[in-house]
């Protein structure tokens, strides 16, 4: 089988030698020579140099090696999709979510997961992220989505997407007025802000801190949404991620103000606990929102 073959030469190439390849793979020497003697019949081409010390890959053989890893990545994906035809993909899976991508981003995704793989059952907690951290390190959840950062050596952290995070006003604000907002115009302004813990919270406290300003006074929301209701009223600036405001943008009941060049990006962030196994149901998920095949 080409595959087969394929397999033998990436393995010689990649342990320089055709007896480290053989013993790699439970072949004799002379086994691997007559894959890579056929290969070589095949193409036309010799693909390898060899000598009593090392194996070099000719012109060609680089060519060949470059497209025999893609080829055999692919037959691996193959086959792992065909196996889960046969065995279906099933069991409880509880995810946790900061609010942000728990109140706007899984939802859609999840309704997605349920109609692919309709029996695995789904629960979904979400909190502030130091909560969710904190659940994730009880094993109170199988995974979960977070807006802050963390290095908790506990768990397996991948990164899952960048969030734009913008500075709102109420609509008629003076400074929405302006084409481009500078750092000491948001000087003396009432803002109104996440509760700590809160990866939001953790973004604007930054941001505050790093750009010197000065708040005239702040009130504290424990949600986004009261957040953003509260800045919609009248009640001050806040500092939230686009997914959160987007319709009250498109309808006028909140402003952005635009900073002269400065672009407001975080990471969200998906975690796990190095300690549990990784379910399929787990594997499945995680692939999916990553849109890739996980290596």
């Amino acid at each position: 089988m080409i595959v087969d073959a394929l397999n033998v030469f990436v393995t010689v190439v990649e342990q320089s030698h055709f007896s480290k390849a053989g013993e790699l793979l439970g072949l004799s020497q002379p086994g691997v020579s007559l894959h890579i003697r056929n290969l070589e019949n095949e193409m036309g081409t010799k693909l390898l140099h060899r000598s009593p010390k090392q194996v070099r890959m000719t012109e060609a053989g680089a060519i060949l090696y470059k497209h025999a890893k893609q080829i055999l990545s692919h037959y691996e994906e193959a086959g792992r999709e065909i196996r889960l035809l046969r065995d279906e993909v099933t069991g409880n899976l509880h995810i946790g979510a900061s609010f942000t991508i728990g109140e706007y981003i899984l939802p859609a995704k999840l309704a997605a997961f349920a109609k692919q793989y309709p029996l695995v059952s789904l629960q979904l907690t979400i909190g502030n992220t130091e909560e969710i951290i904190a659940a994730v390190r009880m094993n109170q959840l199988d995974v979960a989505f977070i807006e802050g950062e963390t290095t908790d050596p506990e768990l397996v952290i991948i990164p899952y997407m960048k969030d734009e995070m913008i500075i709102v006003a109420p609509p008629g604000h003076p400074l929405a007025e302006s084409l481009a907002v500078e750092k000491d115009m948001l000087q003396e302004e009432t803002w109104v802000l996440r509760e700590h813990g809160s990866g939001t919270r953790a973004f604007s406290d930054h941001f505050l801190q790093e750009s010197g300003v000065t708040m005239k006074r702040s009130y504290v929301f424990n949600s986004s949404q009261g957040v953003k209701e509260a800045v919609s009223a009248g009640l001050g600036l806040a500092i939230l991620s686009r997914w959160i405001v987007r319709k009250e943008l498109a309808g006028g009941e909140i402003s952005e103000l635009r900073l002269r060049q400065r672009l407001l990006e975080r990471e969200f962030l998906i975690i796990r606990h190095k300690g549990n196994p990784e379910s399929m149901a787990v594997q499945m998920f995680i692939e999916k929102l990553l849109a890739v095949p996980r290596t």
